[in-house]
């Protein structure tokens, strides 16, 4: 086993347009490998969804636990002078079934995976909105480079595989994926190889995206099927088809108007917490403080209540119940029951020279999905029929070819029709909540998009049984009572606790317009980094640092000189932006 040190960067990463320079392109990722995938496509002349789709395929490589070839993705996309668009990248349920499904069998193993669609997306994404001058194949060169010469494991993802690691290690098919030569898990600076997924993105990019659905990638993931006794058949992979290009659901939030992905994708219901906190008076929100914690938990909740009681679907009558539930009047409806007064999954943003924005969450479910791997192919399965609802003749009841359910919430907020701010976040049912606080944030205290993505946040979840459900606090906030809430206090696991942060709480990787010009941000909760593309100086990414103790230091983030070919060049100074 090669033992790498890796140097830290920062608590926070921040891109500094150097004086006199326009953006030339901006990359936010979950790890420092795949940032530098999309600046290098930026820097040859791809435009965003090129950049984009050599990150998404990055990121199946450098976080197998997050996303992959075994996943969906959901894109929500703006070009200059139009308005938003979203690709819906749905997976989809096997056309056969049992008769008698037991849940069990949806959480984990072969029967737990929808038909994964990343690589249809990302072909469809490529065709439809690609700059017209980058291939194919050498999108995923940057991936296949780091699946075959190895890439230095982050701090976050270093916890994410000693948390799971018992699990995993249950587990034959993945055990070779997941064990380094002294027979553990990836730790903090192992650098880590993966030869059997570079052979499969070799495929890919030598045969096209239609290997996987039907060529002989197919007949290896159907053989896979066979073997172990998965539901997904070849007729399943022949039959998906391209995503649906939609428009995206929106609302007006104080001066700004937010898009964000239709479903069965959650972010209605993050559009209907920023409806119920826009009926709070503005200066209540205007700054950290227990009334703007009130705030956030009262909305946060009323909100996933609505989605747990009325569950949406892009079904019968879709259009006028998603109308009416994102309608201002109905938000001042759910507000009048506010007490007085009182999964896992990787997002990127991307910006071009050009302006264009894209938006991308992407998964496998649960922290490496269904807990098992194609031998042959060396990538990790969803387990997305988890989503399902298992009771009959409800919106997302389990069906042949259903569609998977998702918390995704990827958004575009722009103002007077110019993009102003790109995000998105991973964390299940605490996507909805972090996305929607830090556009809060960023909106309404005017601190700027470091503040707001580094902020403590806060999360209520359902509670069907007791009916008091369930507030999660990133940090204690002095004031706030939640007993008069009628919230009952609950603690998040601390095995993701990083630079004071709780990855648990998602992990926001954002774009925004600020002066003097668009500026990046990395959440501090997982591994990531924001890289800035120059194509007519080459790489000359400048991150902002603010390192709060020594163990921040080390390990969570890499230089690109730790990245092997990483081709950004990120020069650390001390003190913030200058």
């Amino acid at each position: 086993m090669i033992r790498v040190l890796a140097i830290g960067l920062a608590a926070q990463v921040l891109i500094v347009l150097q004086a006199g320079a326009d953006p030339a392109g901006i990359v936010s990722s979950a790890s420092p490998e795949a940032t530098a995938a999309g600046v290098d496509i930026l820097e040859q002349g791809g435009n965003a969804m090129d950049a984009a789709i050599a990150v998404q395929f990055a990121l199946g490589v450098t976080e197998p636990a997050m996303s992959g070839l075994g996943g969906q993705s959901q894109i929500i996309l703006q070009r200059p002078g139009e308005t938003p668009v979203v690709i819906n990248g749905t997976s989809f349920a096997p056309g056969r079934l049992p008769d008698e499904v037991d849940p069990a069998d949806l959480k984990t193993g072969w029967t737990a995976m929808t038909v994964p669609s990343t690589v249809k997306v990302m072909d469809f994404a490529h065709r439809k909105y690609g700059g017209g001058k980058i291939a194919w194949a050498d999108l995923l060169q940057p991936a296949i480079r780091y699946a075959e010469d190895g890439f230095v494991v982050g701090n976050f993802r270093a916890k994410v595989y000693a948390r799971t690691e018992a699990s995993l290690l249950e587990s034959p098919t993945v055990i070779p994926f997941v064990v380094m030569q002294d027979g553990h898990v990836p730790a903090k600076g192992d650098l880590m190889r993966q030869p059997v997924l570079a052979n499969t993105l070799r495929r890919l990019a030598a045969r096209g995206a239609d290997d996987f659905y039907t060529g002989e990638i197919a007949e290896e993931i159907a053989a896979d099927m066979a073997r172990y006794g998965g539901w997904i058949t070849g007729a399943d992979l022949a039959a998906t088809p391209d995503p649906r290009i939609m428009a995206p659901l929106s609302t007006r939030y104080r001066d700004v108007e937010v898009y964000t992905l239709p479903p069965p994708a959650g972010g209605w219901v993050m559009l209907l917490a920023l409806n119920l906190l826009e009926q709070f008076p503005a200066e209540q929100l205007a700054q950290d403080s227990a009334a703007r914690t009130e705030a956030l938990l009262q909305a946060l909740q009323a909100a996933h209540r609505a989605r747990h009681d009325l569950p949406e679907s892009d079904l019968v009558n879709y259009e006028s119940d998603i109308r009416a539930r994102l309608s201002k009047a109905h938000a001042a409806r759910l507000s009048g029951s506010f007490v007085p007064p009182g999964g896992e999954t990787t997002h990127f943003s991307v910006m071009d020279a050009d302006g264009m924005v894209v938006s991308v969450t992407a998964s496998i479910d649960s922290y490496f999905g269904a807990r098992v791997a194609s031998p042959s192919l060396g990538f990790f399965y969803n387990n997305y029929m988890q989503s399902f609802d298992l009771e009959p003749g409800r919106p997302f009841s389990l069906k042949p070819r259903g569609m998977a359910y998702s918390s995704m919430s990827s958004a575009i907020v722009t103002r007077d029709s110019i993009p102003v701010l790109v995000l998105g976040s991973p964390g299940s049912e605490r996507i909805i909540s972090a996305v929607a606080q830090v556009i809060s944030h960023w909106v309404d205290t005017d601190a700027g998009i470091d503040a707001a993505v580094d902020a403590p946040r806060v999360h209520v979840a359902v509670d069907a049984e007791d009916g008091r459900d369930n507030a999660y606090l990133e940090g204690p906030v002095e004031g706030v009572d939640l007993g008069r809430l009628g919230l009952d206090l609950s603690t998040a696991s601390d095995a993701y606790v990083q630079r004071a942060r709780n990855a648990y709480f998602g992990g926001v990787h954002a774009l925004a317009l600020e002066l003097p010009g668009w500026v990046g941000a990395a959440d501090p909760r997982r591994d990531g980094v924001v890289g800035y593309a120059d194509v007519r100086a080459g790489s000359i990414g400048r991150c902002g640092v603010r390192p709060q103790n020594d163990e921040q230091a080390v390990g969570g983030d890499q230089r690109a000189s730790d990245v092997p070919d990483a081709g950004l060049r990120c020069e650390p100074f001390i003190g913030g932006c200058q």
